[in-house]
């Protein structure tokens, strides 16, 4: 399909309603206060992560401008303005590169400005096409081939954005699909510089699943029925495509992802191999939703068209990897943190127990549902590094041993045999 963008609909239903949230808004604003913008998930480093050096000084400014959950919107939008100004006054003037990297930056800030809404309203509706306009300025003068996709899925399209490897001269390569987290987007799935999939050889096809980021915008929400059926329709599209190797198609998910992505490798046979990380595992997610913040709860009622709490309490209990991670005969790896707080550590163990096919789990010490920014994952097997090299050994047909890696403060990694 061409880039034009589809047609985005207005949600008659409105902003869910979330009694923790309502009830607790004042004390998310004092913690906001006492502990800043990555509150509850590290979310300005992984934000600035895919975006380079450059843009350190932005989130820097970000993280002293919030200090209330109200003022995350403007500071991210007024950013991502900055950005996009500078960006075309580059182009005008013919430093494509300067261009290219500031367009990135922009589409970055716009995405992170929506966070905060949990409506189809017209504001999140301009913020979005502001994103996509930015990224589609950055992909015309990318230094590697970027393309608009749009997946046709029910009758509607899934949105992603598919990259080639730098330096691509006809062939076909292996792919991993992208699934973000519950907050994240897929324009932040590849890096500006260095990215770990393009410079190990793979393609990568960054998509917005049922109910994520801009698939709510155009009607697409979450259900378990609907990540079964996405599985076939994203690779129904890869294997269309000259450059994809379909003996060659992996998968990788974080955060909320895991769970997603584990849904669609039990489904879709010609995935051959899935990484996940920050794991959200805990069959009907009653964590995430009843004791982490309630700005969870709210995100994701908006992700699966409810705005009723107690429907959607109902509706939660069948977010689960029960009756599809038993189906699971290709390699499986799984990254999480000790401390995970939003999904016990147990769950994932017992998902575990049932995989049939070959698997490792790494567990790294101290580390929260956001795996990194502890002395293990520093001294140890750096976390996404490991994903990619793990996932470049699977594609070259290099066995593995079923293991349960347990990497401690020191880096030291203890392995256990499953």
């Amino acid at each position: 399909m061409s880039a034009k963008l589809p047609a985005y609909s207005r949600n008659p239903k409105g902003d869910p309603q979330v009694r923790r949230w309502t009830e607790q808004r004042w004390l998310i604003d004092n913690i906001i206060r006492a502990n800043g913008v990555d509150w509850d998930q590290p979310r300005t480093i992984y934000l600035n992560a895919p975006c380079g050096f450059e843009a350190n000084a932005d989130f820097h400014l970000i993280r002293q401008r919030i200090h209330k959950y109200a003022d995350i919107f403007p500071a991210f939008e007024t950013t991502a303005r900055r950005r996009e100004t500078k960006a075309k006054e580059a182009e005008e003037r013919g430093w494509l590169v300067s261009a290219r990297d500031n367009y990135f930056m922009a589409a970055v800030h716009w995405g992170a400005a929506q966070w905060p809404f949990h409506d189809n309203d017209d504001q999140n509706i301009a913020l979005n096409q502001r994103k996509r306009e930015c990224y589609q300025s950055y992909a015309r003068l990318a230094d590697h081939h970027v393309e608009a996709v749009w997946v046709p899925f029910n009758g509607k399209h899934l949105p992603g954005w598919f990259h080639l490897p730098p330096n691509y001269h006809g062939g076909r390569v292996p792919v991993v699909i992208e699934i973000p987290g519950m907050d994240g987007f897929k324009e932040i799935a590849v890096s500006l510089y260095g990215d770990r999939w393009l410079n190990r050889g793979f393609a990568v096809l960054a998509v917005d699943g049922p109910g994520q980021n801009e698939s709510p915008l155009l009607g697409i929400y979450v259900t378990v029925e609907n990540w079964v059926a996405a599985g076939p329709a994203i690779v129904d599209w890869l294997v269309a495509r000259p450059e994809i190797n379909p003996e060659q198609i992996s998968v990788t998910g974080r955060s909320f992802g895991s769970l997603f992505g584990t849904i669609v490798t039990a489904n879709e046979p010609r995935v051959r191999a899935c990484a996940v990380v920050m794991t959200c595992l805990e069959p009907g997610c009653r964590t995430i939703f009843e004791e982490a913040s309630p700005t969870f709860k709210k995100r994701f009622m908006w992700m699966s068209n409810y705005t009723d709490e107690a429907k959607f309490d109902q509706f939660r209990k069948s977010l689960t990897w029960e009756g599809h991670a038993e189906k699971i005969k290709v390699p499986y790896l799984c990254v999480a943190g000790e401390a995970e707080e939003i999904s016990p550590l147990e769950y994932t163990d017992k998902m575990f127990s049932v995989l049939p096919g070959p698997k490792q789990l790494i567990i790294y010490q101290e580390s929260r549902h956001s795996v990194g920014m502890v002395p293990s994952t520093n001294l140890g097997p750096f976390p996404y590094t490991t994903m990619a090299d793990w996932m470049a050994d699977r594609v070259a047909g290099k066995p593995f041993r079923s293991e349960r890696w347990y990497v401690d403060s020191s880096g030291r990694v203890q392995k256990t045999p499953y």
